[in-house]
């Protein structure tokens, strides 16, 4: 592990989408806060790393609740372990790029890690209607590789979401397709054609989402539902016990499906797990 230089998150990168999250409030004396996060890791394979490494960015408004004021707490690796990387995601890491951040914002504790217990996952009626819509598109799951068609179809995606297009391609190879981890690519294609792809991190305890992006054409198959239910389904196959959907960030509309995958748990102030059906 090598801790960088200073390196903020501007309020209008996408790795934003991953810097907040929730949907529903558990009790306030029960959640993770910025005042009370844990200033060293204690690691299963690493054993303790001191968090002394640590670079606060600049104070920048939320891009999630309007009003607010937003600050995460940075580092650069160049070379992370997987194994390692689950440790930090379980006192609320992210990873994004090169960088690694946790949420430290001056009043506000509403982004919270959330995941899904494979083993106890079961689709609702929706989310099996949304599997059987689209069992027509081929998966291919292998190592991220970068090309104008995705860096065409996330543009598309982005303008249409966003309302945010001519996208530099940089954007897209220093966020998705730069990693210092063990990262892996889903690609969805429909008879060839390329209509989504998702970037997660991968250990043998955990597949972190980390980004989804779709071909606008094709919402109505609810391909950001279809593509986490996919990566549910690979932790299946791999037997892999946790799924991580980043974070959740209350009264918060974009991020209200990850609730949707149940049961899931999220992450509370004595940094233990709480569990809802």
């Amino acid at each position: 592990m090598k801790p960088g230089r200073k390196h903020g998150i501007p309020a209008d990168d996408p790795a934003h989408s991953e810097l907040n999250a929730t949907n529903a409030r558990i009790c306030a004396d029960d959640l993770i806060s910025c005042s009370v996060m844990p200033d060293a890791v204690d690691s299963l394979f690493y054993g303790t790393i001191p968090l002394d490494f640590l670079i606060r960015s600049a104070i920048h408004p939320c891009p999630y609740l309007p009003g607010m004021e937003a600050r995460e707490e940075v580092f650069k690796a160049t070379d992370f372990p997987p194994e390692l990387y689950h440790d930090f995601m379980d006192v609320g890491f992210r990873r994004a790029g090169l960088l690694f951040y946790r949420t430290a914002c001056p009043s506000c504790s509403e982004c919270r890690p959330i995941r899904v217990p494979v083993g106890d996952f079961q689709p609702s009626k929706s989310q099996r209607r949304v599997l059987r819509k689209s069992r027509d598109i081929d998966v291919r799951v292998g190592r991220p590789r970068y090309s104008r068609e995705k860096l065409t179809l996330y543009t598309d995606y982005l303008d249409w979401q966003h309302s945010r297009s001519h996208e530099d391609p940089s954007s897209l190879r220093d966020w998705l397709y730069t990693t210092c981890i063990n990262t892996v690519e889903f690609e969805y294609r429909l008879a060839r054609r390329l209509v989504a792809v998702g970037i997660a991190d991968l250990c043998s305890r955990s597949l972190s989402s980390v980004y989804v992006f779709y071909d606008p054409d094709y919402a109505s198959r609810s391909l950001g539902t279809f593509s986490a239910l996919q990566e549910i389904l690979f932790c299946r196959d791999h037997r892999i016990p946790h799924y991580y959907l980043g974070f959740l960030v209350a009264d918060c509309p974009s991020m209200s499906y990850k609730t949707r995958f149940r049961p899931h748990e999220r992450l509370c102030r004595s940094l233990k797990w709480a569990r809802s059906e």
